[in-house]
């Protein structure tokens, strides 16, 4: 059984899955230009997500491998390994952690920040398009 309770298949109508269907097309549509955009830059398109999530971190300039790996959505252990590929590109390092040495914080290289915000600017037509397209909380004004 999921984690998420299942409805019963005969109360969705066609109009439903329409709109499923159309809404996963457009974020599909959206997640293959940003892998495109990431390669042409020389990105996997984790390591821009990776870039993205510290650049875009709330409150502050960096976040935890923890903080990382759930908004990855993603095992701790194979956050840590893309941390060490992004370290060895030179765009992140990890520092020990200034309220506890024991826990590492990943902070943005300046090589790093550039293509971020690179990248994020590429990203604004499609993000335009889907905002236009898409009601969604949070998306009353620009992106």
């Amino acid at each position: 059984m999921s984690r998420l309770t299942e409805p019963c298949a005969e109360s969705l109508t066609k109009q439903d899955f329409e709109r499923l269907s159309h809404f996963r097309y457009r974020l599909r549509c959206f997640l293959r230009q940003s892998e495109d955009i990431c390669r042409d830059h020389g990105l996997t398109p984790l390591q821009y997500q990776l870039l993205l999530h510290l650049k875009g971190f709330t409150g502050r300039e960096w976040a935890s491998v923890g903080e990382l790996a759930e908004r990855l959505q993603a095992k701790h252990h194979g956050t840590v390994a893309l941390v060490g590929r992004c370290e060895e590109a030179g765009l992140v390092e990890r520092r020990p952690g200034r309220a506890d040495r024991r826990r590492m914080e990943v902070h943005l290289l300046a090589r790093g920040a550039d293509l971020a915000e690179r990248i994020a600017a590429l990203h604004q037509p499609e993000l335009r398009h889907l905002q236009e397209e898409f009601s969604l909380p949070g998306w009353e004004g620009e992106p």
